[in-house]
């Protein structure tokens, strides 16, 4: 894996509103956006090499060009609620993004070539591909690999654009 700076800082929490209002004191974020439900089924989504099913809510926002986000772990075992449970509420991953589907593959073979796992992958809607490497004896919980598509960036876009 090369060098580049991590995209997004995330936190898991069991109270969205109260850690964003914490961000929002702390890093200056302004505007959150809301995204409640979403589930990884296991027909787009692994966890631990079997097929996951979990729901988590998740908000967003940005503190300059770093993407802030924020998720509470609803229902079924994930990165999320395994995190919870061992660590509490804190500090989750960062991410580094791929410019292309291909580099988003290279990226995760790296990790595993590298003796970091692959806990989680999936793909939402859309076709944002994640997947979450872990070295916990290293003290990294975890480390997002993600790819994100064009359409999806434009959002992300202009979120960051309405915290001016």
């Amino acid at each position: 894996m090369h060098a580049q700076t991590p995209v997004q800082i995330a936190w898991v929490t069991r109270d969205l509103a109260a850690t964003e209002a914490a961000l929002s004191g702390l890093l200056g974020a302004k505007k959150w956006v809301r995204m409640p439900g979403i589930h990884f089924g296991p027909d787009s989504c692994t966890h631990r090499g079997a097929p996951a099913d979990f729901v988590a809510d998740i908000s967003f926002s940005f503190a300059g060009d770093m993407q802030l986000e924020v998720i509470a772990p609803v229902s079924g075992v994930s990165v999320y609620s395994e995190f919870l449970e061992h660590s509490g509420p804190g500090l989750h991953h960062v991410c580094k993004a791929a410019p292309n589907e291909d580099a988003f593959t290279a990226m995760c073979a790296d990790a595993e070539r590298n003796g970091t796992p692959i806990l989680t992958h999936g793909t939402m809607p859309g076709g944002m591909r994640f997947a979450y490497a872990s070295a916990p004896d290293a003290a990294v919980p975890y480390l997002e690999l993600a790819y994100v598509p064009p359409e999806i960036q434009q959002v992300f876009d202009y979120v960051k654009q309405e915290q001016v």
